[in-house]
């Protein structure tokens, strides 16, 4: 099964995340499929950037999201 997840980069106590197209059965910070966008949670207002079209394309296809995937791109304007 295919995911829409956060694959985790940056140093201690300053993460950073990549929104990633992976097979739910891969490492955390394993090999992607594809790359959407990232999420800098330690940024104040603007702090996600996500590629719509790709990310529609990867969800009509049957990935599955994440919760906290699923909030980003709700945000994003994914499910509008």
């Amino acid at each position: 099964m295919v995911k829409i997840r956060l694959k985790r980069l940056g140093a201690k106590k300053q993460p950073f995340y990549r929104i990633v197209v992976m097979d739910s059965r891969s490492k955390r910070d394993g090999k992607a499929i594809d790359e959407l966008g990232y999420y800098n949670p330690l940024l104040e207002g603007e702090n996600f950037k996500v590629d719509v079209e790709g990310a529609k394309r990867w969800l009509k296809n049957g990935a599955q999201p994440t919760d906290t995937v699923k909030n980003i791109l709700s945000k994003a304007g994914v499910y509008n």
